[in-house]
């Protein structure tokens, strides 16, 4: 299974988007899932739900750092192309954009994970996304 089935499988288990992706990756670079759920935890729906940029992408960029770190002079190239090309697919790289429409809340508890919540919402593929151009980069 290739990193972004892998992390698309991790999010509809029930993490949320910066950890599905970082955890696709973090074994890989000796991070044991668990110690990897708990870093990425408070990045999901754009940084604990205030909608700023996508945990899809905030977790990748955490992935990138694991690859390319900890000189942030050689990790920035990479999480800036990243960025570049996940907004050049999606139009921003912002989760407020990025679920415009689509009933996202701000704030307060995760919503419930049901069929309904995923047919609703894009972050299923933002996560494929994300975890694919992170291989790629």
């Amino acid at each position: 299974m290739d990193k972004s089935e892998q992390a698309v499988e991790i999010f509809r288990s029930g993490a949320c988007c910066s950890q599905a992706v970082f955890c696709a990756f973090a074994e890989e670079y000796g991070i044991d899932s668990e110690t990897a759920l708990k870093l990425s935890a408070g990045l999901g729906g754009g940084v604990a739900r205030m909608r700023e940029v996508c945990g899809a992408v905030t977790g990748a960029a955490m992935a990138l750092g694991l690859k390319y770190g900890p000189d942030k002079a050689n990790v920035y190239p990479h999480v800036q192309e990243l960025c570049a090309r996940f907004k050049a697919e999606c139009g921003s790289i912002v989760c407020r954009d990025l679920l415009a429409g689509v009933g996202a809340t701000q704030g307060g508890a995760p919503e419930a994970r049901t069929e309904a919540y995923y047919k609703k919402r894009p972050c299923h593929d933002l996560v494929r996304l994300a975890a694919q151009l992170a291989s790629e980069v």
